[in-house]
């Protein structure tokens, strides 16, 4: 469903056999490195020059940061493609279909695209281990050529410096926000954790740093590699506009964004660097391309009535603005916000929970049966320290939680299910028909 399964000892021991399904080679890929993450370039870079002896002939965009890399790669593709530039975009995880992380103008990959993808990528190992997120990195470049694109927008996965997107030298760069997340690969402060970010700079390349306070690291690395930084509250501001919106000011341009449901600063960040990746597009035609921007998961409501609203969001950066959002949704209203969370036990659990303490009015933790999940009882020790207004309630699915917190929903009230992809699609799966995913 999301990133990956479990490891599965029943994976072939050699690639699909040609006319292979998707699935089938997701299902090898799963099985074909003995560690889920491994970060480091070396492995993946012996097969990307077999796959590419030089640089690809495109403009490679790539954005890190600790929460909303996908909104400025998904609003960087909306204005390149508003442009009328052939663009590609690659993210992840994905919530529903693997065929999410891979869209070229605009569009998933298709089926068959993306097992031709694989294929290139499986002659050109030649018994190099890749972890699952390496090898589908390399087969979303390898798409990306075959297509005839000039411009790829790449999210990074983990951290920046060492990750497989970054086996590429970007030729403009973003980084959205610097948090604490990942803390066993990326370090517990947010000078180290910017290190990693700031790993995705090259020498003299035009970048945009949308944190507000960025850590020393990532304004060191930017200086000492004479990078063309450009910084929010000093080479562009944010400030209150008409109503549902914030003005976004460059120079002598302004910009009129939307207030939400994304998160600002990462829209602003694309809108910043789009004046010089496409500096002939009106400002008419930019502000149309940011305000049609949708991102599946962040901050969307899937159902009314009770109106339920679903949120990526699982670290405690990502929870203080999921808390603020709701905040203003709410204005004082009588309705109550009541919060479906399931997690992995590798989260700050107590951080994100601390976050949204004051907005929710009640509780309902879901157990996760996924690799690394938290069941609903060991949730429930894990935020047996943070004060919560009501006792929480503890269910062994999110359909459980989620049918509880519906059935227990009065006029006004709010349901916000949140804290994990796998959490997120669940939902989705639960109170969205088909045809109406992604």
């Amino acid at each position: 469903m999301n990133q990956k399964g479990s490891e599965s000892s029943s994976a072939p021991v050699g690639p699909p056999a040609r006319g292979a399904s998707v699935q089938e080679w997701l299902h090898w890929l799963e099985a074909i490195h003995p560690t889920e993450i491994d970060l480091g370039l070396d492995r993946v870079l012996v097969v990307l020059r077999r796959l590419f002896p030089r640089k690809p002939q495109a403009r490679i965009i790539t954005v890190a940061g600790t929460n909303g890399k996908g909104t400025t790669v998904t609003a960087l593709e909306s204005i390149l493609l508003a442009a009328g530039r052939s663009t590609g975009a690659y993210v992840s995880p994905h919530l529903f279909r693997y065929n999410e992380r891979v869209r070229i103008g605009g569009q998933e990959i298709s089926d068959a695209a993306l097992v031709t993808a694989f294929e290139r990528v499986e002659a050109a190992r030649r018994g190099v281990t890749l972890t699952y997120f390496e090898f589908g990195t390399l087969a979303a470049f390898v798409a990306f050529a075959g297509a005839g694109v000039e411009n790829w927008v790449l999210e990074v996965g983990l951290g920046g410096r060492l990750d497989a997107v970054n086996v590429l030298d970007p030729d403009y760069a973003v980084i959205t926000s610097v948090d604490i997340d990942h803390i066993g690969f990326l370090g517990d402060n947010r000078e180290v954790i910017g290190f990693e970010k700031a790993g995705i700079l090259r020498p003299g390349i035009p970048a945009v740093c949308a944190d507000p306070n960025p850590p020393s690291s990532v304004l060191q690395q930017a200086a000492a590699q004479k990078v063309a930084l450009k910084l929010t509250g000093r080479d562009y501001t944010l400030a209150p506009g008409a109503p549902g919106q914030v003005l976004l000011t460059i120079g002598d341009e302004k910009i009129e964004l939307p207030a939400g449901p994304l998160p600002v600063q990462s829209v602003a960040a694309a809108a910043v660097l789009s004046r010089q990746l496409v500096p002939e597009l009106s400002l008419e035609s930019l502000q149309h391309a940011i305000q049609n921007v949708r991102v599946p998961g962040r901050f969307e409501t899937i159902h009314h009535d009770p109106d339920v609203i679903i949120d990526v969001g699982h670290n405690p950066h990502a929870a203080a603005w999921l808390a603020d959002n709701l905040r203003r949704l709410r204005c004082g209203g009588p309705g109550r916000i009541l919060a479906v969370y399931g997690a992995l036990g590798d989260k700050d659990v107590e951080g994100v929970v601390g976050a949204m303490s004051s907005v929710v009015d009640q509780w309902y933790l879901a157990g996760l049966d996924v690799p690394r999940g938290l069941d609903s009882d060991s949730l429930m020790k894990r935020i047996s320290t943070v004060a919560l207004q009501g006792k929480p309630g503890a269910f062994g699915s999110v359909s459980e939680a989620l049918a509880a917190a519906m059935k227990a929903a009065k006029s006004g009230d709010r349901i916000v299910v949140f804290g994990s992809f796998f959490t997120v699609a669940l939902a989705r799966e639960e109170l969205l028909p088909a045809s109406e995913a992604p």
